[in-house]
């Protein structure tokens, strides 16, 4: 669904990702870790359009995506929930959602009680402000936004930050649920191990802006863990 090849980034004179390499197949949730720094978050920017890549590719159901602006790759497909949520505070919950449905226009307004379904406690503040949510709430927010926007791809960055437990596990089987479903891929950015375990088919793993490993998520051992990952 989504494919990376040795795509390359730097911010002002410093090489951010180092050709990266990372494919996301249909009908499956990849989960992208690393220590804090390492490029996780601007692979994802450079997959939705925040950030241009300095060379290499990137194509979403084999459609080349690497020219295109934001707007233009959320209408092929692609759903971003951004690290710390990013809802419009001063809207309502509701207000929040209907802002999804101008990707597609009045075609996506079928998924709205899907989205609902899922997160039942929007369902009883769709005339809250977004700012006086909890960060739980905004979170499942943020995820049912994009939902909205009928994606073939879901890209998360870091879901848990912050989040209560409980409703890390209710993030956790809604995403189970969204894979089963066959429909949305997952590009999931997480340091929460547990969390990949849970819900992760395969993984990749960042370190200075390069992937230094990966492979499915059942081969992501305690020798990987603590060379790659650990503090």
């Amino acid at each position: 669904m989504l494919t990376l090849t040795n795509l390359s980034v730097s911010y002002d004179g410093s090489r951010i990702l180092r050709g990266v390499n990372l494919t996301v197949p249909e009908r499956s949730l990849v989960c992208l870790m690393g220590r804090n720094g390492v490029g996780k978050t601007t692979t994802l920017k450079s997959i939705v359009g925040l950030v241009r890549g300095e060379s290499g590719t990137l194509t979403l159901d084999g459609k080349p995506i690497g020219h295109l602006k934001p707007d233009q790759r959320a209408r092929l497909g692609i759903g971003y929930v951004p690290q710390g949520r990013d809802i419009f505070p001063h809207l309502t919950v509701w207000e929040n959602l209907n802002l999804s449905l101008v990707v597609h226009g009045t075609r996506g307004g079928g998924h709205l009680d899907r989205v609902l379904e899922l997160f039942p406690v929007l369902k009883e503040m769709l005339q809250r402000k977004g700012g006086v949510l909890s960060g739980g709430q905004q979170q499942q927010l943020a995820i049912a936004r994009a939902i909205l926007t009928d994606p073939k791809i879901l890209v998360l960055d870091e879901p848990t930050e912050g989040i209560q437990p409980n409703i890390i596990d209710l993030i956790g089987e809604t995403l189970l649920k969204i894979k089963k479903e066959g429909r949305i891929s997952i590009l999931l950015v997480e340091q929460y191990l547990d969390f990949c375990l849970e819900v992760g088919d395969s993984f990749y793993i960042m370190d200075r802006g390069a992937i230094v490993a990966e492979g499915p998520i059942a081969h992501l051992n305690d020798e990987i863990v603590k060379e790659h990952l650990t503090v």
